[in-house]
């Protein structure tokens, strides 16, 4: 039986019933984890850190078409932007930024405290001074980013919040992205997208102050920058691989074939090196959702978009049944998993890598993505095999403080002298030698 099967429909098939061994190495590796731009960044990167705002107006004008003077939105503007969009829409802004927050804030804990006898360790969270918030703009006015950036790093205590975001036409910031960074308290706007946005927040220039962590979602170059700035040691990113949005959605034909037909779409829509993958154990299933996507990608608005990205991105994957289904699911590791089947709750057991999860019929990732209240900054090319989304401690530093009484060290000496002996540390066997030597 062959593998890879062509079909005239935009979602390839890939027929994985009766093949033996590891399921991985037949299921395409997202571009992120090729080479990707990486050298292409590397010299934005490089041009930012040596010429500054001079390198951010050069690469701005080549690659966004726009001349800029200043870089920063002057704050005046965020509240005149909020003042003018529609009523409906800054009341999804503000119960969104709600929502967000009151999830957020359950994140928070008193300081730990552990205590053994005379050994005490404390545990203290302290927020970093200034976040960088990244926020698309290019394709898409992604006001709800702002607040899924700017809100949880708001409820963590940072006291400064930077935001860039891609200029439009004239140099122009969308008012919705405005009134988001309104809603949220975002400190500091600057009209600067891509790469050299991202080495700007990193390395500073003499319009854009330094920050301590970087966070927000993008397209390949802007979350290779990230990485790259952050393997530097130039700032802190979260672990996991913030890049072009991705779906997977688990069907059994039990839910309405043209809800996981819209919800594949729905990442699609974001535009190139996108994934969706449909998982399914019926062909019927595989052959009505595909047909559908069809349907609904010639009447959307974005259907260039949306047709370019399914053709390199979008797969239909026969498996033989829900546990080969959850096990494709593992390996592609999608950022957005949902469980479109009649018991999601017993597949939900069986998810080991996922950015977020949605079950069941009336829980579409796009509410997720706008008003749920978990950020939808999330693990892109399977890197929700190790990271998450983005949280209140991706905005902090966790400081431990230790103390003892001489009890407690008189108790440990022991064990710490032979430990340092064995790997040849002296003075470390020392410092606790002549502490337990002094007078009592």
């Amino acid at each position: 039986m062959p593998l890879w099967c062509p079909m005239a429909a935009l979602l390839t098939r890939i027929d994985l019933r009766g093949v033996p061994g590891p399921l991985g190495p037949r299921l395409p590796a997202p571009t992120a984890q090729g080479t990707g731009p990486v050298e292409v960044v590397r010299a934005i990167l490089a041009e930012v850190a040596s010429r500054g705002d001079d390198a951010v107006r050069e690469l701005t004008r080549r690659f966004d078409g726009v001349e800029l003077a200043d870089l920063r939105v002057p704050p005046e503007e965020l509240g005149a932007a909020l003042d003018a969009v529609p009523a409906d829409l800054r009341r999804a802004l503000e119960v969104a930024a709600a929502n967000i927050a009151s999830y957020h804030r359950a994140q928070l804990h008193p300081d730990l405290v552990h205590q053994v006898g005379g050994l005490r360790v404390r545990e203290l969270r302290r927020a970093v001074e200034r976040a960088g918030l990244y926020v698309p703009g290019g394709r898409a006015p992604l006001a709800s980013s702002v607040l899924m950036t700017a809100v949880p790093a708001r409820v963590a205590g940072v006291a400064t919040t930077v935001m860039v975001t891609p200029p439009g036409p004239g140099g122009r910031v969308h008012p919705a992205i405005l009134a988001a960074a309104a809603v949220a308290g975002v400190d500091e706007v600057y009209r600067v997208g891509g790469a050299q946005a991202v080495a700007a927040l990193a390395y500073g220039t003499e319009s854009i102050p330094a920050v301590d962590v970087i966070v927000g979602p993008g397209n390949v170059y802007v979350a290779t920058a990230e990485r790259l700035v952050a393997e530097q040691g130039a700032v802190g990113v979260p672990s996991a691989f913030t890049g072009p949005s991705e779906v997977a959605v688990v069907a059994d034909g039990s839910i309405p074939v043209d809800w996981a037909a819209i919800d594949l779409v729905v990442q699609a829509e974001h535009g190139p090196d996108g994934i969706a993958y449909l998982i399914t154990w019926s062909e019927g299933v595989a052959d009505a959702v595909s047909a559908a996507v069809e349907t609904i990608t010639e009447a959307s608005p974005r259907r260039a978009e949306i047709a370019s990205t399914l053709r390199r991105g979008g797969y239909a994957v026969l498996v033989e049944g829900p546990e080969q289904a959850m096990e494709v699911a593992n390996v592609v590791a999608a950022e957005h998993l949902e469980l479109q089947v009649a018991d999601p709750e017993a597949l939900l057991g069986l998810v080991r890598c996922a950015g977020a999860v949605f079950t069941g019929p009336w829980a579409p990732a796009s509410v997720g993505d706008y008003a749920a209240g978990p950020s939808h900054v999330l693990p892109t090319a399977r890197s929700a095999r190790f990271g998450s989304a983005l949280r209140v401690d991706d905005f902090c530093r966790h400081i431990h403080v230790v103390d003892l009484d001489r009890e407690a060290l008189c108790g440990l000496a022991p064990h710490v002298v032979a430990l340092a002996e064995v790997e040849g540390l002296a003075a470390h066997a020392e410092s606790v030698r002549c502490r337990l030597e002094a007078p009592a």
